[in-house]
């Protein structure tokens, strides 16, 4: 089986998402990021790029899922609010997972939840203030 590996990278130089194309180190260690802005291309530089890589799983809506994302995972709490939580990488888990701030793991990904922002441009989401869906 063949897995799709792509990337995206959030400028916060921009404040705006951007598929990549190409990622590339320079001898100093500096990573130089390509990415497509729907024109010439842009290029990204160290802490200005960050990376968010797609982790081979689409939501129940068919949107792509990377590592970052926020998504409502189709459960509701006490008070009937969806119970919502980032994308991340566990080494222990040796994969990605939904990730509750350091309380444990939720569960691993699946195709019954929804992404409905991203810690970089919806990071009002993970304080509670805010129940945007795309």
């Amino acid at each position: 089986m063949k897995r799709e590996i792509k990337f995206r990278a959030y400028s916060s130089h921009n404040n705006k998402m951007y598929p990549v194309n190409n990622i590339e180190w320079d001898i100093d260690g500096r990573i130089w990021v390509t990415a497509d802005d729907g024109k010439n291309g842009i290029e990204l530089i160290d802490e200005e790029a960050h990376l968010m890589q797609y982790v081979g799983l689409h939501d129940k809506n068919g949107q792509s899922i990377y590592e970052g994302d926020v998504l409502d995972i189709g459960l509701r709490n006490q008070d009937g609010k969806p119970v919502i939580a980032p994308v991340s990488y566990e080494t222990y888990a040796a994969g990605y997972v939904l990730d509750n701030g350091g309380n444990g793991i939720w569960q691993r990904l699946t195709k019954d939840c929804e992404v409905i922002g991203n810690v970089w441009e919806d990071g009002d989401l993970l304080d509670g203030k805010d129940s945007k869906t795309n």
